[in-house]
């Protein structure tokens, strides 16, 4: 394993990483594109629509396209939960068929499964050219990162935790997920050097570069450099989808995370889908059973475990005419993935009743923000208190 070597967690960070290769072999310029990540000459899909970026420019032209040619390898750092596995292993299949090399490591399975880990990726992260990852606030990368540190690295979206990476960069701060409070416990206090160190290495400096490969609004911090996730490689390989007469809502994990209150959140689900006419709802691969079993019976919606990340399920149809969903990455990415198709997106905003006590104070900022910076063409709702007559509107 040489050349370009990609991390993967999450099956949005792999997706991610077939759109990076495939905007960086069409970088390279006219002519036959080549097969993300092995630059073999492959034919362009018919109709495919032309790129769009967030900003509705082409995306940005990376200075060293010319390598793109170097082999790509995916290492699947594979999660626990079941539902994340099975998506993984179907989006690796996908990969595969685009000539990526993947390899599936139980990163996770007991005891002894970080020592393997790392004795089996010590010699292709040191002879890697570039190292790609999609979650830069995850530990294990993290402690990879500070035992072999890449001359080129490229960040991809893994959720809206890209805009806060990019924030915190820029700011010098250390690195927490927006919806953490912050404070040290033991564990924190153990791996603060790996993170500090970490936060070293996913900046740039004398001999290393940076990139963040994203379809959200970031500021990007000095020396870094941004490239616009326009979807093109989902556009042209699914779809255009067929459009069903009703509304579909997207799920959200901010109950299982400890923001959101879930009775709030299961009242605004049934406002939400008496309002639009929706049928079904899209649950997020995180949302436990017990919570998606009241949403089912309370709402009579049909509840669906999506196969693949929302935007490939969403472009392959059939889709709703209408997809609402909360603050998350999918009200930045849909709109690009569904680019031309008459989908309209809109985005429940989360009032501040809804959080939890416990919710991080930095909570109603950053999901205000994510709303707040969506694409133009995304509807906003409001929802207001909860009274008998309260309805949500468009804002």
């Amino acid at each position: 394993m040489t050349g370009q070597l990609a991390f993967v967690e999450s099956p949005v960070q792999l997706l991610n990483v077939l759109e990076w290769a495939h905007t960086r072999a069409h970088a390279r310029g006219p002519g036959p594109a080549p097969v993300p990540g092995t630059g073999a000459p492959a034919g362009t899909a018919p109709g495919a629509p032309p790129p769009v970026t967030p900003s509705g420019t082409t995306p940005a032209t990376a200075p060293d396209a010319a390598r793109v040619t170097s082999p790509l390898t995916v290492v699947v750092l594979s999660p626990t939960d079941p539902m994340s596995r099975g998506q993984l292993r179907r989006m690796a299949q996908l990969a595969r068929d685009e000539g990526l090399t993947v390899h599936w490591q139980e990163a996770r399975d007991g005891g002894g499964a970080l020592l393997r880990t790392l004795r089996r990726l010590a010699g292709p992260l040191r002879s890697a050219e570039r190292v790609i990852i999609g979650d830069p606030f995850s530990r294990y990368v993290q402690l990879l990162l500070t035992l072999f540190g890449p001359r080129h690295l490229t960040v991809v979206d893994d959720g809206t935790a890209t805009m806060e990476f990019a924030a915190q960069l820029g700011r010098g701060e250390r690195l927490v997920r927006w919806h953490r409070k912050g404070s040290l416990g033991p564990r924190e206090l153990v791996l603060a050097p790996v993170t500090t160190l970490a936060r070293r290495r996913l900046a740039p400096a004398r001999g290393r570069t940076v990139e963040i490969f994203t379809s959200l609004p970031v500021e990007a911090p000095a020396g870094v450099e941004v490239t616009g996730n326009a979807y093109a490689w989902t556009r042209a390989r699914f779809g255009p989808p067929l459009l069903t007469g009703g509304a579909d809502l997207v799920g959200t994990s901010l109950v299982e995370t400890g923001v959101v209150d879930a009775d709030h959140y299961a009242r605004v689900v049934g406002e939400l889908a008496d309002a639009h006419g929706a049928t079904r709802y899209f649950a997020h691969r995180r949302e436990g059973a017990e919570k998606l079993h009241r949403i089912a019976v309370d709402t009579g919606l049909q509840v669906v475990r999506p196969e693949l990340p929302l935007e490939l399920v969403a472009r392959r149809g059939p889709v709703g005419r209408t997809i609402v969903s909360f603050p998350s990455t999918v009200v930045h990415t849909l709109p690009l993935a569904l680019a031309g198709t008459g989908v309209r997106v809109a985005v429940c905003e989360v009032a501040p009743e809804w959080l939890r006590a416990t919710a991080s104070p930095r909570a109603q900022g950053f999901l205000s923000g994510v709303t707040g910076t969506a694409a133009h063409e995304v509807d906003r709702l409001t929802a207001r208190p909860a009274r008998p007559a309260d309805r949500l509107e468009f804002g």
